[in-house]
């Protein structure tokens, strides 16, 4: 299996981990995933995997801005997914 090949595949899996059955939660997390992963560097992915293992309802007070993560690595992920334009 060539890395591009396992690159896709893993992406494949994120992407459907993103799916929340919120709209707009899938729509925060997949534009992360489709403008910042292939750049993020090794930590910051794993941040992201972390953030994927949250709750729905504790994703939507974050992003919404009602809460703020306590991990401090979280909560600096949610905001730069927040800035990313549309």
């Amino acid at each position: 299996m060539t890395m591009h090949t396992q690159d896709e595949a893993e992406l494949k899996k994120l992407r459907w981990r993103c799916r929340r059955g919120m709209k707009e939660l899938d729509q925060l997390l997949e534009r992360w995933l489709d403008r910042a992963w292939r750049q993020s560097p090794t930590q910051e992915r794993e941040v992201f995997l972390r953030l994927l293992d949250s709750e729905d309802d504790r994703l939507w007070r974050w992003f919404l801005g009602y809460e703020t993560p306590d991990d401090v690595e979280i909560a600096a992920l949610v905001e730069r997914i927040r800035s990313l334009p549309v």
